[in-house]
């Protein structure tokens, strides 16, 4: 492989690689604003200047393209005092609001002035002031103050989510950006702009003012909002999800996420519908009730039933593991074999980025987890027949509100004599269920998904339930000093009285007699990686991060973004 020298290190690049794209892929980084590896180059910031040896001027790195031998200073006098001078342009109209603007403490502007800045401005004129609180369009909002005319944005609409929106307008100072006319910013993945600007001209209109990054903390999990199962960082304060941002994975979603994603997957968790522990119906009323009694009545109910008067609902909502257990559940503890799931498919949703018509984010996982009827058993349209037939008496949902796209089930369910479920927040079908068990949302418990490619996952807690403040008392403070801020984060705000639904079925199954010894998600997913071919030498730690695609899985497609 081809090598160039940088700073006195040789490194190696591929042909064809810019400066700078080579020098990030060993580890160093040159100072950039409108260079993004996964749009084209503009070359308009001039920030990147670096010397290379033989050239008569100063090169932007990021359009000047690699040769073997090449000898590139991007720390010798002549380079720093270039970026000094193009951060004494930036700054000479940018207003200096750090304290009240929401990028602050991620913003490439602030970290660089500090880097890369003489520390004082010889401009002493009026600044250049531009429109403030601009509506882009119904998410994004604009300070023309602080745009420093990256164009990321403009390359973004243009090129990842190929619909032409915004573009520059006037010349020299007064340049600004805005929509085309008759056009707002409000193509599916508008949002991705926010998380690509440098400075904090362009916000998230949701979460603007919410909160500083300092004061939140930040996991990394994955999107429920499709089949992608884009990877994601979820932020959150006093135990309460603020906001979404992608998080990079070339292998699923890049750089990227769309805006239902962003918005619409993470509010049911904050919401005040939230179930908080257990509830019965009594006297045609759902009342809070203890662990200890639900279990009793439902297992006590579950009883009173033939196996084949019993069936069982998955969730393609539901981690691996929940329907693992829950297909053990179902056959081993119920015995019955009318075990299925309902597939959500909506072909409106799908398009060629990112989105995916199965609006779910674990199908492939619930079906490998062994969540299917046995021989004789009914699936979900033989289950919906047999209740009308007056066939299954009983019905355990797990993790699904089957209602909310089949309303003309509603009469089906009310021929039911037993109706369990698991759910996060009250919902339709939950108005009609005899016993509801409080189940953790995927920002609440560890577990795993395995998207429509066949990639399996890591989910994380991001958030507590009561269910981790009881397990985190009985931990050694050994163990306790590996969460750190984390559990300090834990002990504020509200705590929900919820759980994995893994962990739900295993005290059903105690309650009823028969013992599924798994403790922690870790243990169930050993189990899963033991006896489902492929798991074969999976763990957590080899899934680690970017996940791992599972090779007895057919690869659909690849994300080409």
């Amino acid at each position: 492989m081809s090598k160039f020298n940088i700073d006195g290190k040789d490194i190696e690049f591929k042909p064809g690689q810019t400066i700078i794209e080579a020098a990030r892929d060993n580890g160093i980084e040159i100072p950039h604003f409108c260079w993004h590896p996964k749009l084209s180059v503009s070359g308009n910031c001039r920030m990147c200047l670096v010397e290379v040896e033989k050239m008569p001027k100063l090169v932007i790195a990021c359009s000047t393209v690699a040769a073997e031998g090449m000898v590139v200073y991007m720390d010798s006098d002549k380079a720093i005092s270039a970026r000094n001078a193009v951060m004494e342009f930036f700054l000479i109209n940018h207003p200096l609001d750090c304290p009240i603007c929401d990028e602050a403490g991620e913003c490439k502007l602030q970290d660089y002035a500090y880097q890369h800045s003489t520390g004082e401005s010889r401009f002493v004129e009026e600044k250049t002031h531009k429109d403030k609180r601009v509506e882009l369009g119904p998410n994004v909002m604009f300070d023309g103050d602080r745009c420093i005319s990256c164009s990321r944005c403009i390359r973004f609409c243009d090129e990842v989510a190929k619909d032409a929106e915004l573009t520059f307008v006037k010349r020299g100072d007064r340049v600004t950006i805005t929509t085309f006319p008759g056009e707002q910013l409000d193509n599916p993945y508008a949002m991705n702009v926010v998380d690509i600007c440098p400075v904090g001209a362009l916000t998230n209109r949701d979460f603007r003012f919410k909160a500083r990054v300092w004061d939140m903390a930040h996991t990394n999990t994955i999107c429920n909002g499709c089949a992608r199962g884009c990877n994601i960082e979820v932020w959150t304060r006093n135990n309460e999800v603020l906001r979404l941002v992608p998080r990079y994975n070339e292998e699923v979603n890049s750089y990227w996420m769309c805006d239902h994603g962003r918005l619409n997957t993470f509010k049911f968790i904050n919401a005040g519908d939230r179930i908080d522990g257990p509830h019965m119906r009594v006297e045609g009323n759902l009342i809070k009730v203890g662990w200890d009694e639900a279990f009793a009545k439902a297992a006590s109910n579950l009883k009173a039933f033939g196996k084949d008067e019993i069936a069982f609902l998955g969730s393609a909502y539901a981690t691996v593991e929940d329907n693992f257990v829950a297909a053990k559940f179902a056959k081993s503890v119920l015995g019955t074999g009318h075990l299925d799931f309902v597939r959500h498919i909506d072909p409106t949703f799908g398009d060629e980025i990112l989105r995916n018509e199965d609006v779910t984010p674990n199908t492939k996982g619930a079906e490998l987890a062994g969540v299917a009827p046995s021989k004789n058993g009914f699936d979900f349209n033989g289950i919906v027949k047999a209740i009308r037939e007056g066939k299954i008496k009983a019905l355990y949902v797990l993790e699904d509100d089957i209602l909310n796209d089949n309303l003309e089930l509603e009469n089906v369910l009310a021929k039911l004599d037993l109706l369990i479920i698991n759910a996060s927040n009250f919902n339709k079908t939950s108005a009609l269920a005899d016993i509801v068990f409080p189940a953790a949302t995927y920002a609440e418990k560890n577990g795993t998904f395995v998207n429509f490619q066949g990639r399996v996952q890591r989910i994380r807690p991001a958030l507590a339930t009561n269910d981790v403040d009881r397990a985190l008392e009985g931990m050694s403070m050994s163990r306790l000093d590996k969460f750190g801020t984390k559990y300090d984060r834990w002990a504020q705000g509200k705590h929900f009285d919820a759980r994995s639904s893994w962990k739900i079925l295993v005290g059903l199954a105690s309650a009823m007699g028969q013992k599924l010894k798994y403790n922690m998600a870790e243990e169930v997913f050993y189990d899963i990686s033991n006896s489902i071919d492929a798991f074969k030498g999976l763990d957590y730690d080899v899934i680690a991060e970017l996940g791992v695609q599972l090779k007895s899985v057919n690869l659909k497609s690849t994300v080409k973004i």
